[in-house]
């Protein structure tokens, strides 16, 4: 099951966070000690407090440049805590998935210990989300694939994934975070208009 927690703000960058609670699977044979396929994003929708979002997975909506060209393994989150590399990132019906690879200095070796013991289970992504399709309440969206109301991410980036320590609240499937929606100012303003009209406001 999808778990899916907190959008804040990093330094002065809009970025995005969800998680996944066991989505860690080790990969086998000779020379793949160290690997593992993760689950880090799928099409569930959350709740965010400015309604549903969304992040689409179709052909050209997920830009994996990053993931597979620089894409490192973090720990909770913090830049300076990198634990492993992303060796390859993919979308596989309607998730992103990718193969990671754990170093082996001290402080890699006791996070890929936790994983591999399964005491820790939670795989967070971050990202931007660059363009965004409002569906109105009732409607669907330009290619019939969801229905409003929803804010769906059309051009999204995932910058990192990260093992967490603690995922989403496993009884409810939702976490938050204090801080930043991710969103400019004229989203808000937009969704304030969407709202007015949800509501029959004026």
């Amino acid at each position: 099951m999808e778990k899916t927690v907190c959008l804040t703000r990093t330094g002065r960058e809009n970025k995005a966070f969800r998680d996944l609670s066991h989505s860690i699977r080790a990969m086998e044979g000779e020379g793949n000690e160290r690997k593992f396929i993760i689950s880090f994003s799928s099409e569930l929708p959350y709740d965010r407090w400015w309604g549903s979002e969304i992040l689409d997975h179709s052909e050209g909506c997920v830009d994996l440049t990053r993931l597979n060209e620089i894409g490192c393994v973090l720990f909770n989150h913090h830049r300076d805590n990198v634990i492993g590399k992303i060796n390859h990132a993919w979308i596989e019906d309607g998730r992103g998935e990718a193969e990671i690879e754990f170093d082996t200095d001290a402080e890699s070796e006791k996070i890929f210990q936790k994983v591999s013991s399964g005491t820790l289970k939670g795989v967070s992504v971050g990202y931007v989300v660059d363009s965004w399709e409002e569906i109105m309440a009732n409607k669907t969206s330009a290619d019939g694939r969801f229905k409003g109301p929803a804010s769906v991410a059309k051009k999204w980036t995932p910058f990192e994934v990260s093992i967490v320590s603690v995922p989403a609240d496993p009884t409810v499937g939702v976490g938050r975070e204090e801080g930043s929606t991710g969103r400019s100012f004229t989203d808000y303003e937009r969704q304030l208009i969407v709202n007015k009209n949800l509501i029959g406001g004026n």
